[in-house]
């Protein structure tokens, strides 16, 4: 999931404004400056963005976590995050945690708590799902940090979810900024799209709208396609060469979704984060048959010591 923090976190620092008037829901924020991440611990930590503002008539931090799934450990994560800056600044903090991918996030309760011999520790942040915001109004608003989201945003009534996508690219591509900043725009659109969306389907459709040229004129936005194993289709030329592409892309793309299946299906069963070292180890694997029946393991096994085993033969 490096890509989509990647992404996330240069959108904020790019655009911390739009992130701070989603989070606090007000405009009268003045950004002062985007801190340093590394919080010095005996293992070092990172946040994923910590913004100093003027608010209220004082200084604070705004501090935003990117998620794509579940963590159990979010809640005790976030309070060592925001004792820490507090402690490192000496500033009030306001911290949000926002959960890219449609199914993450359900059960973060937004606090933690801790009682203890009469004595209690209550630590809130806010808790924002990408899915539960209305995506059009985040268009209409025009340019933003927040566009790129967009096809993970909640769609219109009545809109199936590949005109959705193909709506989010066409009021990417209408927008009136530089060639430059459009590209770069419909560049994270796709790659965070890929959250929700068959690779296969962003390419489709960038190559439809003529839009894949420019995009791949991008250094990163090009790795990121490579990755996903459609550059060949895209490279051979756009009669013979694009059907061998969506073939290569829809095998790795087969992969990518049977390794989300398996995460799914262990974080749901049995709390696995995805920091756990079985997480990477599963991503790894490149045999689509073998991720077929780890799949099927995984609903099956009574504990994820048994999956381990099984993985493990």
């Amino acid at each position: 999931m490096a890509e989509y923090d990647s992404v996330s976190k240069d959108l904020i620092q790019t655009y911390p404004k739009d992130f701070i008037r989603l989070t606090l829901e007000q405009d009268d924020v003045e950004v002062l400056d985007i801190l340093g991440t590394e919080q010095n611990t005996v293992d070092t930590r990172h946040t994923d963005s910590l913004i100093r503002v003027h608010i209220a008539g004082k200084e604070a931090l705004i501090h935003h976590e990117f998620q794509t799934t579940d963590d159990p450990s979010m809640p005790l994560r976030m309070a060592g995050y925001m004792i820490r800056a507090i402690e490192q600044h000496g500033l009030p903090i306001h911290s949000s945690v926002i959960y890219l991918r449609r199914s993450a996030g359900r059960r973060d309760p937004g606090y933690y708590i801790q009682d203890f011999l009469g004595r209690r520790v209550l630590i809130e942040y806010t808790v924002i799902r990408l899915s539960e915001i209305e995506g059009q109004d985040i268009i209409d608003g025009g340019p933003s940090g927040l566009f790129p989201f967009a096809p993970l945003m909640k769609r219109p009534d009545k809109i199936d979810s590949e005109t959705w996508l193909r709506h989010c690219v066409d009021a990417a591509n209408a927008l009136p900024v530089d060639e430059s900043i459009k590209v770069d725009i419909l560049g994270k659109l796709m790659i965070l799209g890929g959250l929700e969306y068959d690779p296969i389907l962003i390419n489709r459709i960038l190559l439809q709208e003529g839009l894949m040229d420019a995009i791949m004129r991008e250094s990163s936005f090009a790795q990121y396609i490579k990755q996903q194993g459609i550059e060949q289709g895209i490279e051979q030329g756009r009669e013979q060469g694009i059907e061998e592409g969506r073939e290569e892309g829809r095998e790795q793309g087969g992969r990518q979704r049977a390794i989300e299946d398996i995460l799914d299906v262990l974080e749901i069963r049995f709390d696995l984060s995805e920091a756990h070292p079985l997480s990477t180890r599963i991503a790894a694997i490149d045999d689509l048959q073998h991720l077929k029946q780890l799949h099927r393991a995984a609903i099956q096994v009574p504990n994820l010591e048994a999956f381990e085993r099984v993985l493990d033969a």
